[in-house]
């Protein structure tokens, strides 16, 4: 849904299905941003973002998540705390999305 709805907006995006894919993929064609799900197979958002932060300092990253706390555990709090320069929380309108993403850019 996020992918048809920037394109729409007339953005350029990539999509990968988890954060070593992403990786990968950035490897090959640098982003001006990020936009990652927390919870993801393979690789998960936390992890993706302790390693685009060593491999891509510049690049902001926004994480999402459903998840709620675990454990006492805030992933969008852990998120922000290791480098996502903004956290949503889902469900969210994609115009949020794109607020930020103005904001950002």
């Amino acid at each position: 849904m996020l992918q048809a709805w920037f394109k729409a907006e007339g953005h350029v995006v990539a999509v990968a299905p988890d954060g070593g894919a992403a990786l990968d993929l950035l490897e090959r064609d640098p982003a001006d941003i990020v936009i990652t799900d927390l919870c993801m197979p393979e690789t998960d958002g936390i992890e993706m973002i302790v390693e685009l932060k060593k491999r891509f300092p510049k690049i902001p990253i926004i994480a999402m998540s459903g998840w709620t706390s675990s454990g006492g555990v805030d992933y969008l709090h852990v998120a922000r705390e290791i480098g996502a320069v903004r956290t949503l929380r889902k469900p969210f309108e994609p115009a949020e999305l794109s607020k930020i993403i103005n904001e950002l850019t």
